[in-house]
């Protein structure tokens, strides 16, 4: 499944949950890909991430946590 991650509207965003949440859900992103694309992110773009579909449920719930606005794209 893909993502597009819009937006984060916490408060004060954690950057480091953020990117370890990116980490953990995305197939294809390592640690330091995640840091970036949480910065791009919280500088205000969009961010698209491929999700495995077993584990969009968990990976959709973490994101809401965390405070982060999406949308699937697929």
């Amino acid at each position: 499944m893909k993502l597009n991650l819009l937006s984060c509207n916490a408060q004060r965003p954690d950057r480091r949950a953020i990117a370890n949440c990116i980490t953990e859900i995305s197939l294809n992103s390592s640690e330091s890909l995640s840091k970036e694309l949480t910065d791009i992110l919280l500088e205000g773009d969009a961010v698209d991430i491929q999700v495995e579909d077993k584990n969009s449920g968990s990976a959709l719930r973490a994101l809401r946590k965390l405070n982060i606005d999406y949308e699937i794209l697929e």
